[in-house]
């Protein structure tokens, strides 16, 4: 229960975000900094929280397949989708095609939305198997870095011409989703070896990185060109900063 209203809160932050996203227009290069924070914030996470976690509980082995297999079935399935039309699915502008314009690109889009949050789910209910503990700087990470995920993908399926009801449908149900993937992760993982563990930590790690340059940092910087590293460098130092706290 504890892995699955922490996996909630983090997964919650996308709806908030679409809702912000949706509402106000926010500036390109606003959208732009928050996303270079949230990139930042969540690849400090994988460093120092998840993949410094799965080397302690299996070993340097486990720890490289699973980031590479991770890395590398996110990119395939990343791809798969983008022939799709999901390709441009956390873009703020006019790059998502409409339904019309690619007919299936909506179930694309969803399908990607939820492809890009199940890793960080399953880590989260993964990393409490050992002491039963969450990890707080994990959880602020994640919920920190999918408001932009939510913010920059809602204003580009707003700008496509999809209605309330697609957006906010998408993010309210990848949100609970992401609770039972928590929940999962803990069930699942925690009648396993230590090694199928840390190969499953470092697994999710994988494909977070790969989606942060796959979707999110591309975003960033074409909107924010030299005003999101600076940024991405805060997110960073604050997350250090959460995981030593």
């Amino acid at each position: 229960m504890e892995a699955g209203i922490w996996g909630l809160v983090s997964g919650s932050s996308l709806l908030i975000g679409s809702l912000l996203g949706y509402y106000l227009k926010i500036p390109q290069r606003i959208i732009a900094v928050i996303m270079g924070f949230g990139a930042g914030v969540l690849t400090s996470a994988l460093a120092f929280e998840l993949m410094n976690e799965a080397y302690n509980k299996g070993g340097l082995t486990a720890a490289s397949i699973g980031f590479l297999a991770g890395g590398g079935l996110y990119s395939f399935f990343n791809y798969l989708l983008s022939l799709k039309g999901a390709k441009h699915r956390k873009r703020s502008e006019d790059q998502q095609p409409s339904e019309t314009e690619d007919s299936g690109s909506g179930l694309a889009i969803a399908i990607g939305a939820l492809l890009d949050g199940i890793p960080e789910a399953i880590a989260i209910g993964v990393s409490m198997i050992e002491g039963g503990i969450v990890s707080a700087a994990t959880v602020a990470a994640i919920f920190i870095s999918n408001l932009p995920e939510g913010l920059s993908s809602s204003v580009g399926m707003k700008n496509a011409g999809r209605t309330k009801i697609f957006i906010f449908g998408i993010w309210s149900g990848i949100a609970l989703l992401t609770a039972l993937a928590a929940i999962a992760g803990f069930v699942i993982f925690s009648q396993l070896s230590p090694i199928i563990e840390a190969a499953t930590i470092a697994l999710a790690a994988g494909a977070i990185l790969a989606m942060l340059a796959d979707t999110m940092i591309p975003e960033a910087f074409e909107k924010g060109h030299s005003y999101v590293g600076i940024f991405t460098v805060i997110g960073f130092l604050v997350s250090f900063l959460l995981s030593k706290l």
